[in-house]
């Protein structure tokens, strides 16, 4: 098989994994433990699973691609580089988003996402699990959707577009079970800015960082709001 064949299956693998995971791993690690409703210990092996997926893809990229994981070299930058950049990505991310949301939520009329309703209970003052629910969205996430995935379309197809604009839409995708046309714009937007931060700077250090942060924000914060404002936010 080709390098551009090994890729595509790469790329192929790690989403069905990732979707899996999302989508099955709650039921399936149930179906032994036998919760009656969704649990912190429940969600945490839940979260567990994704580093599962990426043991998987990082067994298949030193087997079967027999390449670096980063297609990309990894580029070093200055401590007020990372500061400056992590800040503005935040923000451009937040207002962008928050923009999005409010015009969508406007057309729409878009209720509350039953998900992040369970999330608001399941995270309420349990800080042990936002730390790590945000810090396995982060490392994972972006190290599978913009350091894997990206490059490889790119050097597949040849067409950097087509990595950021491919990269974001699957990673908008892999939002849509929280059941809401918002958390999957938002994402996808998020995605376009990370892409393209990713495929000029090449540094996914400064994407984890910036993916912890939202994520974490957003949960503290739905600590201490009503349970009717929670589509204003978006994880």
């Amino acid at each position: 098989m080709s390098l551009s064949g090994r890729y595509s299956l790469g790329i192929i693998l790690t989403f069905v994994l990732l979707a899996s995971s999302m989508l099955f791993s709650i039921p399936t690690i149930n179906s032994f433990l036998n919760y009656k409703t969704l649990t912190a210990d429940l969600f945490f092996y839940d979260r567990l699973s994704l580093w599962l997926v990426l043991i998987l893809v990082l067994v298949y990229n030193f087997f079967i691609e027999n390449r670096s994981f980063f297609v990309w070299e990894e580029k070093k930058y200055s401590p007020l580089f990372y500061l400056g950049a992590v800040i503005a990505l935040y923000f451009i991310c937040v207002f962008g988003g928050a923009f999005l949301n409010t015009i969508i939520i406007l057309l729409t009329e878009e209720k509350v996402s039953k998900r992040l309703l369970e999330f608001k209970i399941l995270f309420n003052n349990n800080y042990f699990l936002i730390i790590f629910t945000c810090l396995t969205a982060g490392v994972i996430e972006e190290l599978l959707m913009r350091a894997y995935i990206q490059p490889r379309i790119e050097k597949i197809y040849n067409s950097p577009m087509l990595g950021v604009i491919v990269s974001a839409l699957l990673f908008g995708i892999l939002h849509s079970t929280y059941g809401t046309i918002g958390q999957v714009v938002v994402p996808f937007f998020i995605g376009i800015v990370f892409a393209l931060f990713y495929k000029k700077y090449s540094n996914i250090k400064i994407l984890i960082i910036c993916h912890f942060l939202i994520d974490f924000i957003s949960m503290m914060i739905m600590n201490f709001i009503d349970s009717k404002h929670l589509s204003l936010l978006y994880l």
